[in-house]
Protein backbone atom coordinates (compact mmCIF):
# COMPACT_ATOMS: atom_id res chain seq x y z
CA UNK A 1 0.00 0.00 0.00
CA UNK A 2 3.14 2.28 0.89
CA UNK A 3 4.56 1.82 -2.73
CA UNK A 4 0.98 2.61 -4.17
CA UNK A 5 0.68 5.86 -2.24
CA UNK A 6 4.74 6.94 -2.71
CA UNK A 7 3.48 6.21 -6.65
CA UNK A 8 0.60 8.41 -6.79
CA UNK A 9 1.74 10.86 -4.75
CA UNK A 10 1.48 14.48 -6.25
CA UNK A 11 4.18 17.19 -6.58
CA UNK A 12 2.17 19.23 -3.80
CA UNK A 13 2.22 16.26 -1.73
CA UNK A 14 5.62 15.08 -2.14
CA UNK A 15 6.18 18.47 -1.07
CA UNK A 16 3.92 18.62 1.96
CA UNK A 17 5.23 15.49 3.19
CA UNK A 18 8.75 15.50 2.23
CA UNK A 19 11.92 15.98 4.32
CA UNK A 20 13.99 19.07 4.33
CA UNK A 21 15.70 17.76 0.96
CA UNK A 22 12.79 17.43 -0.15
CA UNK A 23 11.66 20.87 0.27
CA UNK A 24 14.40 22.00 -1.10
CA UNK A 25 13.98 20.89 -4.47
CA UNK A 26 11.07 23.44 -4.56
CA UNK A 27 14.01 26.02 -4.75
CA UNK A 28 17.30 24.36 -5.99
CA UNK A 29 16.34 21.80 -8.22
CA UNK A 30 17.70 18.15 -7.75
CA UNK A 31 18.80 19.03 -3.79
CA UNK A 32 16.32 16.17 -3.01
CA UNK A 33 18.14 13.54 -5.17
CA UNK A 34 21.67 15.06 -3.72
CA UNK A 35 20.28 14.46 -0.13
CA UNK A 36 18.76 11.20 -1.11
CA UNK A 37 21.98 9.24 -2.81
CA UNK A 38 21.23 9.72 -6.08
CA UNK A 39 23.96 12.71 -6.47
CA UNK A 40 24.75 12.25 -9.86
CA UNK A 41 21.26 12.86 -11.10
CA UNK A 42 20.37 15.61 -8.30
CA UNK A 43 23.92 17.48 -10.25
CA UNK A 44 22.40 16.97 -14.00
CA UNK A 45 18.75 18.53 -12.83
CA UNK A 46 20.81 21.16 -10.76
CA UNK A 47 22.33 22.16 -13.86
CA UNK A 48 19.32 22.07 -15.88
CA UNK A 49 17.61 24.55 -13.55
CA UNK A 50 20.61 27.09 -13.92
CA UNK A 51 20.70 26.97 -17.78
CA UNK A 52 17.13 27.73 -17.29
CA UNK A 53 17.71 30.32 -15.15
CA UNK A 54 20.70 31.72 -17.23
CA UNK A 55 18.46 31.55 -20.62
CA UNK A 56 15.81 33.49 -18.82
CA UNK A 57 17.57 36.20 -17.39
CA UNK A 58 19.48 36.71 -20.93
CA UNK A 59 16.19 35.97 -23.23
CA UNK A 60 13.29 33.83 -21.89
CA UNK A 61 11.63 36.76 -19.84
CA UNK A 62 12.25 39.23 -22.62
CA UNK A 63 10.67 37.77 -25.00
CA UNK A 64 7.54 36.44 -22.86
CA UNK A 65 6.99 40.30 -21.76
CA UNK A 66 7.39 41.66 -25.90
CA UNK A 67 4.49 38.69 -26.46
CA UNK A 68 1.51 40.71 -25.45
CA UNK A 69 2.57 43.95 -27.56
CA UNK A 70 4.57 41.59 -30.53
CA UNK A 71 7.04 45.04 -30.85
CA UNK A 72 6.41 48.62 -30.77
CA UNK A 73 9.24 50.26 -32.65
CA UNK A 74 8.64 50.45 -36.26
CA UNK A 75 11.74 50.96 -38.87
CA UNK A 76 12.33 54.03 -39.65
CA UNK A 77 14.30 56.47 -42.47
CA UNK A 78 16.70 58.51 -40.79
CA UNK A 79 18.55 61.47 -42.26
CA UNK A 80 22.58 60.41 -42.54
CA UNK A 81 24.50 63.99 -41.99
CA UNK A 82 27.95 63.17 -42.49
CA UNK A 83 27.33 60.13 -45.41
CA UNK A 84 23.99 62.69 -47.18
CA UNK A 85 21.99 59.58 -47.49
CA UNK A 86 18.85 57.87 -45.57
CA UNK A 87 19.53 55.00 -43.27
CA UNK A 88 16.97 53.09 -41.76
CA UNK A 89 16.87 52.14 -38.20
CA UNK A 90 16.16 48.55 -37.25
CA UNK A 91 12.83 48.14 -35.69
CA UNK A 92 10.88 45.65 -33.64
CA UNK A 93 10.55 41.98 -35.98
CA UNK A 94 6.77 40.87 -34.65
CA UNK A 95 7.58 37.41 -36.50
CA UNK A 96 10.98 36.82 -34.49
CA UNK A 97 9.15 38.22 -31.54
CA UNK A 98 6.15 35.52 -31.53
CA UNK A 99 8.98 32.75 -32.30
CA UNK A 100 11.12 33.68 -29.42
CA UNK A 101 7.69 34.15 -26.52
CA UNK A 102 6.72 30.80 -28.22
CA UNK A 103 9.96 28.47 -27.47
CA UNK A 104 10.32 30.81 -24.54
CA UNK A 105 6.91 29.72 -23.04
CA UNK A 106 7.93 25.42 -24.11
CA UNK A 107 10.94 26.38 -22.27
CA UNK A 108 9.12 27.41 -19.00
CA UNK A 109 6.81 24.78 -19.67
CA UNK A 110 9.62 22.44 -20.01
CA UNK A 111 11.07 22.93 -16.70
CA UNK A 112 8.23 23.05 -14.99
CA UNK A 113 7.46 19.59 -15.76
CA UNK A 114 10.68 18.73 -15.03
CA UNK A 115 10.33 20.33 -11.70
CA UNK A 116 7.53 18.11 -10.71
CA UNK A 117 8.80 15.04 -11.54
CA UNK A 118 12.09 15.74 -9.71
CA UNK A 119 10.34 16.38 -7.03
CA UNK A 120 8.00 13.33 -7.02
CA UNK A 121 11.27 11.47 -7.13
CA UNK A 122 12.42 12.61 -4.42
CA UNK A 123 9.67 11.65 -2.19
CA UNK A 124 9.67 8.39 -3.63
CA UNK A 125 13.46 8.62 -2.82
CA UNK A 126 12.80 9.53 0.88
CA UNK A 127 10.11 6.75 0.94
CA UNK A 128 12.67 4.19 0.21
CA UNK A 129 15.19 5.55 2.94
CA UNK A 130 12.53 5.46 5.14
CA UNK A 131 11.54 1.63 4.56
CA UNK A 132 15.30 0.81 4.01
CA UNK A 133 14.75 -0.45 0.81
CA UNK A 134 18.00 0.09 -1.73
CA UNK A 135 18.42 3.44 -3.70
CA UNK A 136 19.31 3.40 -7.06
CA UNK A 137 23.10 4.66 -8.03
CA UNK A 138 23.36 6.46 -11.05
CA UNK A 139 24.86 3.26 -13.06
CA UNK A 140 22.09 1.33 -12.10
CA UNK A 141 19.81 4.00 -13.41
CA UNK A 142 22.06 3.93 -16.56
CA UNK A 143 21.93 0.04 -16.91
CA UNK A 144 17.76 -0.12 -16.40
CA UNK A 145 17.50 2.29 -19.49
CA UNK A 146 18.58 -0.96 -21.62
CA UNK A 147 16.59 -3.16 -19.74
CA UNK A 148 13.58 -2.67 -17.17
CA UNK A 149 13.38 1.02 -18.60
CA UNK A 150 14.05 0.40 -22.50
CA UNK A 151 10.73 1.74 -23.56
CA UNK A 152 12.25 5.44 -21.67
CA UNK A 153 15.00 5.12 -24.14
CA UNK A 154 13.66 3.75 -27.48
CA UNK A 155 10.93 6.94 -26.84
CA UNK A 156 12.74 9.95 -26.04
CA UNK A 157 14.60 10.86 -29.49
CA UNK A 158 11.01 10.54 -30.99
CA UNK A 159 8.98 12.58 -28.25
CA UNK A 160 11.70 15.28 -28.53
CA UNK A 161 11.46 15.48 -32.58
CA UNK A 162 7.75 15.65 -32.68
CA UNK A 163 8.04 18.43 -29.80
CA UNK A 164 10.59 20.37 -31.72
CA UNK A 165 9.42 19.72 -34.99
CA UNK A 166 5.70 19.52 -35.14
CA UNK A 167 4.19 20.60 -32.15
CA UNK A 168 6.19 24.12 -31.76
CA UNK A 169 6.24 24.91 -35.01
CA UNK A 170 2.11 23.90 -34.91
CA UNK A 171 1.59 25.96 -32.38
CA UNK A 172 3.72 28.97 -34.00
CA UNK A 173 1.25 28.33 -37.14
CA UNK A 174 -2.26 28.72 -34.52
CA UNK A 175 -0.48 31.92 -33.01
CA UNK A 176 0.21 33.36 -36.33
CA UNK A 177 -3.75 32.92 -36.59
CA UNK A 178 -5.09 35.57 -34.37
CA UNK A 179 -2.08 38.39 -36.03
CA UNK A 180 -2.16 40.60 -38.35
CA UNK A 181 0.87 39.17 -40.56
CA UNK A 182 0.03 39.97 -43.70
CA UNK A 183 1.06 41.88 -46.60
CA UNK A 184 -2.10 43.50 -46.11
CA UNK A 185 -1.65 47.38 -44.71
CA UNK A 186 2.36 46.29 -44.74
CA UNK A 187 2.22 44.21 -41.60
CA UNK A 188 4.92 41.83 -42.74
CA UNK A 189 7.30 43.17 -40.44
CA UNK A 190 5.56 44.75 -37.64
CA UNK A 191 2.21 43.52 -36.38
CA UNK A 192 0.34 43.26 -33.97
CA UNK A 193 -2.77 40.86 -32.26
CA UNK A 194 -5.89 40.53 -34.24
CA UNK A 195 -8.51 38.22 -32.32
CA UNK A 196 -10.85 35.91 -34.32
CA UNK A 197 -10.64 38.47 -37.19
CA UNK A 198 -9.31 36.52 -40.00
CA UNK A 199 -11.46 33.46 -38.83
CA UNK A 200 -14.97 35.45 -38.82
CA UNK A 201 -12.90 36.75 -42.70
CA UNK A 202 -12.53 33.30 -43.63
CA UNK A 203 -16.25 31.80 -42.42
CA UNK A 204 -18.41 34.70 -43.65
CA UNK A 205 -19.84 33.50 -46.13
CA UNK A 206 -20.51 37.40 -47.55
CA UNK A 207 -17.34 38.59 -47.88
CA UNK A 208 -14.56 37.71 -50.99
CA UNK A 209 -12.35 35.59 -48.70
CA UNK A 210 -15.70 33.81 -47.03
CA UNK A 211 -17.11 32.63 -50.11
CA UNK A 212 -13.16 31.64 -51.65
CA UNK A 213 -13.52 29.27 -48.72
CA UNK A 214 -16.19 27.96 -48.87
CA UNK A 215 -16.08 26.89 -52.33
CA UNK A 216 -12.84 25.55 -52.25
CA UNK A 217 -13.94 23.21 -49.41
CA UNK A 218 -16.73 22.02 -51.38
CA UNK A 219 -14.61 21.20 -54.42
CA UNK A 220 -11.76 20.01 -51.79
CA UNK A 221 -14.64 17.24 -50.37
CA UNK A 222 -15.84 16.37 -53.49
CA UNK A 223 -12.37 15.90 -55.16
CA UNK A 224 -11.28 13.31 -52.05
CA UNK A 225 -14.20 11.75 -52.37
CA UNK A 226 -14.27 10.97 -56.26
CA UNK A 227 -10.62 10.24 -55.53
CA UNK A 228 -10.79 7.71 -52.57
CA UNK A 229 -13.62 5.84 -53.47
CA UNK A 230 -12.87 5.01 -58.01
CA UNK A 231 -9.70 4.41 -57.36
CA UNK A 232 -10.96 2.15 -54.54
CA UNK A 233 -13.58 0.42 -56.45
CA UNK A 234 -11.96 0.45 -59.82
CA UNK A 235 -8.58 -1.08 -58.37
CA UNK A 236 -10.06 -3.42 -56.92
CA UNK A 237 -12.47 -4.54 -60.22
CA UNK A 238 -9.08 -4.73 -61.89
CA UNK A 239 -7.28 -6.83 -59.24
CA UNK A 240 -10.23 -9.29 -59.05
CA UNK A 241 -9.99 -9.33 -62.81
CA UNK A 242 -6.28 -10.21 -62.72
CA UNK A 243 -6.74 -12.32 -60.13
CA UNK A 244 -9.39 -14.88 -61.70
CA UNK A 245 -8.49 -18.54 -62.38
CA UNK A 246 -9.25 -17.42 -66.33
CA UNK A 247 -6.85 -14.60 -66.45
CA UNK A 248 -3.97 -16.09 -68.64
CA UNK A 249 -0.35 -13.95 -67.79
CA UNK A 250 -1.52 -12.71 -64.62
CA UNK A 251 2.13 -11.07 -63.77
CA UNK A 252 2.32 -9.60 -67.01
CA UNK A 253 -0.87 -7.78 -67.04
CA UNK A 254 0.31 -6.76 -63.22
CA UNK A 255 3.67 -5.63 -64.91
CA UNK A 256 1.63 -3.23 -67.27
CA UNK A 257 -0.49 -1.23 -64.32
CA UNK A 258 2.73 -1.54 -62.12
CA UNK A 259 4.67 0.51 -64.98
CA UNK A 260 2.74 4.14 -63.66
CA UNK A 261 4.01 3.35 -59.96
CA UNK A 262 7.62 3.55 -61.80
CA UNK A 263 7.83 6.37 -63.08
CA UNK A 264 7.77 9.20 -60.55
CA UNK A 265 4.64 11.23 -60.10
CA UNK A 266 5.57 14.96 -60.62
CA UNK A 267 7.26 13.51 -64.34
CA UNK A 268 3.60 12.06 -65.44
CA UNK A 269 1.76 14.52 -64.26
CA UNK A 270 4.08 17.12 -65.88
CA UNK A 271 3.95 15.90 -69.27
CA UNK A 272 0.40 15.81 -68.72
CA UNK A 273 -0.19 18.96 -67.92
CA UNK A 274 1.83 19.68 -71.11
CA UNK A 275 -0.31 17.58 -73.64
CA UNK A 276 -3.19 18.89 -72.70
CA UNK A 277 -2.59 22.83 -73.16
CA UNK A 278 -4.70 24.35 -75.64
CA UNK A 279 -1.72 23.58 -78.01
CA UNK A 280 -0.49 20.44 -76.80
CA UNK A 281 -0.03 16.98 -78.20
CA UNK A 282 -3.66 16.24 -77.40
CA UNK A 283 -5.20 19.55 -78.68
CA UNK A 284 -3.06 19.50 -82.08
CA UNK A 285 -3.68 15.34 -82.91
CA UNK A 286 -7.46 16.53 -82.72
CA UNK A 287 -7.04 19.08 -85.47
CA UNK A 288 -4.88 17.12 -87.64
CA UNK A 289 -7.44 14.65 -87.60
CA UNK A 290 -10.32 17.32 -87.96
CA UNK A 291 -12.21 16.12 -84.97
CA UNK A 292 -11.75 19.99 -83.80
CA UNK A 293 -11.70 23.04 -85.79
CA UNK A 294 -7.97 24.63 -86.90
CA UNK A 295 -8.24 27.26 -84.03
CA UNK A 296 -9.86 25.74 -81.85
CA UNK A 297 -8.83 23.72 -78.60
CA UNK A 298 -10.54 21.45 -75.89
CA UNK A 299 -10.74 23.15 -73.07
CA UNK A 300 -8.52 20.90 -70.27
CA UNK A 301 -7.50 24.11 -68.14
CA UNK A 302 -9.48 26.75 -69.09
CA UNK A 303 -13.10 25.62 -68.53
CA UNK A 304 -14.00 25.22 -64.72
CA UNK A 305 -16.03 21.59 -65.04
CA UNK A 306 -13.29 20.53 -67.89
CA UNK A 307 -10.70 20.74 -65.49
CA UNK A 308 -12.11 18.81 -62.45
CA UNK A 309 -13.14 16.09 -64.69
CA UNK A 310 -9.81 15.74 -66.25
CA UNK A 311 -7.86 15.97 -63.01
CA UNK A 312 -10.29 12.87 -61.85
CA UNK A 313 -9.44 11.25 -64.79
CA UNK A 314 -5.63 11.85 -64.91
CA UNK A 315 -5.78 10.96 -60.73
CA UNK A 316 -7.40 7.13 -61.45
CA UNK A 317 -4.60 6.56 -64.12
CA UNK A 318 -2.34 7.52 -61.38
CA UNK A 319 -4.08 5.87 -58.06
CA UNK A 320 -5.82 2.46 -59.56
CA UNK A 321 -2.28 0.56 -59.70
CA UNK A 322 -1.34 1.35 -55.95
CA UNK A 323 -4.62 -0.02 -55.07
CA UNK A 324 -4.74 -2.72 -57.33
CA UNK A 325 -1.55 -4.07 -55.55
CA UNK A 326 -3.08 -3.08 -51.76
CA UNK A 327 -5.90 -5.18 -53.09
CA UNK A 328 -4.13 -8.27 -54.76
CA UNK A 329 -2.72 -9.62 -51.34
CA UNK A 330 -6.33 -8.96 -49.78
CA UNK A 331 -8.32 -11.48 -52.08
CA UNK A 332 -6.19 -14.04 -52.11
CA UNK A 333 -6.53 -14.32 -48.37
CA UNK A 334 -10.30 -14.34 -48.70
CA UNK A 335 -11.04 -18.52 -47.75
CA UNK A 336 -12.33 -19.90 -51.07
CA UNK A 337 -14.60 -21.69 -49.01
CA UNK A 338 -16.95 -19.02 -48.15
CA UNK A 339 -17.23 -18.61 -51.97
CA UNK A 340 -17.88 -22.23 -52.68
CA UNK A 341 -20.39 -22.33 -50.04
CA UNK A 342 -21.92 -19.16 -51.84
CA UNK A 343 -22.08 -20.81 -55.33
CA UNK A 344 -23.47 -24.12 -53.50
CA UNK A 345 -26.37 -21.77 -52.34
CA UNK A 346 -27.13 -20.96 -55.49
CA UNK A 347 -25.70 -17.26 -55.17
CA UNK A 348 -24.83 -15.02 -58.36
CA UNK A 349 -21.46 -13.31 -59.09
CA UNK A 350 -23.12 -9.80 -58.05
CA UNK A 351 -24.36 -11.29 -54.82
CA UNK A 352 -21.21 -13.19 -53.97
CA UNK A 353 -19.16 -9.57 -54.43
CA UNK A 354 -21.73 -7.73 -52.49
CA UNK A 355 -21.99 -10.11 -49.75
CA UNK A 356 -18.17 -11.36 -49.36
CA UNK A 357 -15.95 -10.37 -51.30
CA UNK A 358 -17.11 -5.88 -50.49
CA UNK A 359 -17.74 -6.70 -46.75
CA UNK A 360 -14.16 -8.29 -46.45
CA UNK A 361 -12.33 -6.11 -48.03
CA UNK A 362 -14.03 -3.09 -46.84
CA UNK A 363 -13.30 -4.57 -43.03
CA UNK A 364 -9.54 -4.85 -43.77
CA UNK A 365 -8.82 -1.70 -46.08
CA UNK A 366 -11.29 0.59 -43.51
CA UNK A 367 -7.65 2.15 -42.14
CA UNK A 368 -6.27 2.46 -45.54
CA UNK A 369 -9.17 4.11 -47.03
CA UNK A 370 -9.23 6.89 -44.13
CA UNK A 371 -5.68 7.35 -44.74
CA UNK A 372 -6.43 7.26 -48.47
CA UNK A 373 -9.23 9.93 -47.82
CA UNK A 374 -6.80 12.38 -45.83
CA UNK A 375 -4.16 12.58 -48.28
CA UNK A 376 -6.44 13.07 -51.25
CA UNK A 377 -7.74 16.20 -49.01
CA UNK A 378 -4.14 17.14 -48.81
CA UNK A 379 -2.78 16.22 -52.09
CA UNK A 380 -0.87 18.80 -53.41
CA UNK A 381 0.98 17.03 -56.36
CA UNK A 382 -1.62 16.38 -58.53
CA UNK A 383 -3.70 19.31 -58.55
CA UNK A 384 -0.76 21.92 -58.44
CA UNK A 385 1.41 19.97 -61.22
CA UNK A 386 -1.42 19.28 -63.80
CA UNK A 387 -3.99 23.15 -63.46
CA UNK A 388 -2.26 24.92 -60.89
CA UNK A 389 -5.36 25.49 -59.27
CA UNK A 390 -6.67 27.46 -62.11
CA UNK A 391 -9.03 28.66 -63.93
CA UNK A 392 -8.97 31.05 -61.68
CA UNK A 393 -11.52 34.38 -61.62
CA UNK A 394 -10.30 38.10 -61.09
CA UNK A 395 -9.62 39.63 -57.92
CA UNK A 396 -9.52 35.75 -56.30
CA UNK A 397 -6.40 34.32 -54.67
CA UNK A 398 -8.11 30.94 -55.20
CA UNK A 399 -9.07 29.22 -58.08
CA UNK A 400 -11.34 26.84 -59.34
CA UNK A 401 -9.24 24.02 -58.79
CA UNK A 402 -7.52 24.94 -55.85
CA UNK A 403 -7.56 22.62 -52.78
CA UNK A 404 -7.50 24.19 -49.09
CA UNK A 405 -3.54 23.09 -49.31
CA UNK A 406 -2.78 24.40 -52.64
CA UNK A 407 -5.02 27.66 -51.59
CA UNK A 408 -3.23 27.69 -48.10
CA UNK A 409 0.21 27.35 -50.38
CA UNK A 410 -0.76 30.25 -52.33
CA UNK A 411 -1.52 32.70 -49.74
CA UNK A 412 1.34 32.34 -47.94
CA UNK A 413 4.08 31.89 -50.24
CA UNK A 414 3.03 33.59 -53.13
CA UNK A 415 0.65 36.47 -51.85
CA UNK A 416 2.18 36.79 -48.00
CA UNK A 417 -1.02 36.65 -46.40
CA UNK A 418 -0.16 34.56 -43.60
CA UNK A 419 -2.22 34.56 -41.27
CA UNK A 420 -5.67 33.63 -43.34
CA UNK A 421 -3.01 30.69 -43.89
CA UNK A 422 -2.68 29.67 -40.68
CA UNK A 423 -6.63 29.95 -40.73
CA UNK A 424 -7.25 27.39 -43.06
CA UNK A 425 -4.44 25.38 -42.05
CA UNK A 426 -6.13 25.04 -38.38
CA UNK A 427 -10.04 24.54 -40.30
CA UNK A 428 -8.15 21.73 -42.37
CA UNK A 429 -6.96 20.22 -39.42
CA UNK A 430 -10.03 19.96 -37.24
CA UNK A 431 -11.82 18.84 -40.05
CA UNK A 432 -9.76 15.91 -40.83
CA UNK A 433 -9.03 15.12 -37.44
CA UNK A 434 -12.90 14.69 -36.55
CA UNK A 435 -13.76 12.76 -40.07
CA UNK A 436 -10.91 10.47 -39.29
CA UNK A 437 -12.27 10.03 -35.60
CA UNK A 438 -15.70 9.82 -36.44
CA UNK A 439 -15.31 7.48 -39.01
CA UNK A 440 -12.46 5.21 -37.69
CA UNK A 441 -14.72 4.74 -34.67
CA UNK A 442 -17.84 3.82 -36.14
CA UNK A 443 -15.98 1.71 -38.53
CA UNK A 444 -16.43 -2.44 -38.39
CA UNK A 445 -12.73 -2.53 -37.96
CA UNK A 446 -13.04 -0.68 -34.63
CA UNK A 447 -15.78 -2.43 -33.31
CA UNK A 448 -15.88 -5.94 -33.79
CA UNK A 449 -12.17 -7.06 -34.66
CA UNK A 450 -12.53 -10.45 -35.08
CA UNK A 451 -15.60 -10.71 -37.19
CA UNK A 452 -13.84 -12.26 -40.20
CA UNK A 453 -11.20 -14.42 -38.17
Amino acid sequence: MAGKLNKEASAVESFAKGDLYTKLSAVFMGAGLIGHKQIAKGILILLCEIAWVIYMIRTGIHSIALLPSLGDAAQEKVWNEAKQIYEYTAGDNSQQILLYGVVALFVVAAIVVLWILQMKHSYKMQKKIENGEHVPTFKEDIISLFNGNLHITLMTLPCLGILIFNIVPLVYMISMAFTEYSKENEKLMLFDWNGLTQFQRVLNMQGNIGRQFWHVLAWTVTWAIFATFLNYILGMILAMVINRKDTKAKGFWRFCFVLSIAVPQFVSLMIMNIMLQPNGAVNVLLRNLGWIGAGESLPFWTNVTWARVTIIIINLWVGIPYTMLQVTGILQNIPNELYEAAKMDGAGTVTIFFKITLPYMLFVTTPYLITSFVGNINNFNVIYLLSGGGPTYVGDTAGQTDLLVTWLYKLTIDQQYYNLGAVIGIITFVILTIVTLVTYRNSASYKNEEAFM
